[in-house]
């Protein structure tokens, strides 16, 4: 069985550590700045960053629709869920507000539980966003204060966080697992 391919948004942001993160699982990264280096790819990393900036560049580069028609399971985190939300490409069914935790020095850690997860998940938030409404068919997976920081709707997952920031590669690992499970029903 050939290595996944997971693109890395690299046009701004977070995206080498990301890279790092799925080197270490042995996934094959590419760094994706152009519409055309979503081909062939098995699933898409959007990182964290500066929201506004990452729909700058994607219009210009004309990564915006092809997003939106990219069928891969896709993984966002902090900038990343927030330009997939309803108010920004409209790919999952959440409206997200930025910098809801505050600024650059209200960034904290903490341990989260995540549904599925035996032991708590150490999330790093950093001017994080945080989730203001979810659609039906999202599935909440982690809170911090009632508020949702982690979660999926179909081959989406989105997180509030950075979990590429750790050592912990699970969140890493359950993408792909979506990764995995879209592969098989491709086949």
């Amino acid at each position: 069985m050939k290595p996944l391919r997971i693109g890395v948004l690299a046009v701004q942001g977070n995206f080498r550590e990301h890279e790092q993160m799925l080197a270490r699982l042995g996934v094959e990264t590419v760094e994706v700045r152009k519409p055309e280096q979503l081909d062939d790819l098995d699933g898409l990393v959007i990182p964290g960053g500066e929201s506004t900036a990452f729909m700058r560049l994607m219009r210009l580069y004309g990564l915006d629709e092809a997003l939106r028609r990219f069928d891969r399971p896709v993984f966002g985190t902090c900038a990343g869920m927030i330009v997939l939300d309803r108010g920004h490409l409209g790919l999952v069914d959440v409206s997200v507000r930025r910098n809801a935790f505050g600024r650059q020095v209200a960034s904290f850690e903490t341990d989260l539980d995540v549904a599925g997860e035996d032991a708590p998940m150490r999330a790093v938030f950093i001017r994080a966003p945080w989730v203001e409404d979810v659609g039906p068919e999202v599935e909440v997976l982690a809170e911090v204060d009632g508020r949702p920081v982690l979660a999926r709707e179909g081959r989406f997952l989105v997180a509030a966080f950075h979990p590429e920031l750790t050592d912990d590669t699970r969140l890493h690992e359950r993408f792909l697992e979506l990764v995995r499970e879209g592969a098989l029903v491709r086949a």
